[in-house]
């Protein structure tokens, strides 16, 4: 239980991030703003962005428990910082795009969370212990760069 303990806290607050950024959704995609802006053409259907995050939470959350276990107790507040920086990042996402409609803004701030996010990955690479565990990083910069895309498109476009 005392090894599942970091997973499972890093879950809650993964996903309480998720649902904190649901709340600032809206209607989302529903919304006549979305439906008229000015969207990629390799926007993906509505279900894959469900599954995308569920996985990336799970592999963040794998990455960061097994980074927290393999920490020197002396780095630990400066991960603390950087994931902490990385939750309200992506939690404000939502808000950014959907209820402020500040696609520029929202893009921004995809570009910083995608940072924070490599520099977490950077952190644990090298380190032994971490072997496995980076692996379940790996979904989460690959999502980012599609996000980033999908965000790009209609700021490029003008809106």
């Amino acid at each position: 239980m005392r090894q599942a303990l970091p997973f499972l806290l890093f879950l809650v607050l993964n996903f309480g991030g998720l649902a904190i950024g649901g709340r600032y959704t809206g209607p989302g995609v529903a919304s006549e703003w979305y439906q008229l802006l000015a969207k990629a053409p390799w926007t993906p259907p509505g279900w894959v962005f469900g599954a995308a995050w569920t996985t990336v939470m799970l592999g963040f959350s794998w990455f960061m428990a097994a980074l927290w276990k393999a920490c020197p107790q002396e780095r630990k507040p400066i991960l603390a910082i950087g994931y902490a920086k990385a939750w309200v990042f992506n939690a404000i996402w939502n808000a950014l795009f959907f209820s402020a409609h500040l696609v520029g803004w929202a893009l921004l701030d995809l570009i910083v969370l995608l940072s924070i996010v490599v520099w977490l990955g950077i952190q644990g690479w090298h380190d032994p212990a971490m072997r496995t565990a980076r692996w379940a990083l790996l979904p989460y910069p690959c999502w980012l760069l599609v996000a980033l895309s999908l965000n790009a498109y209609p700021w490029w476009m003008g809106v």
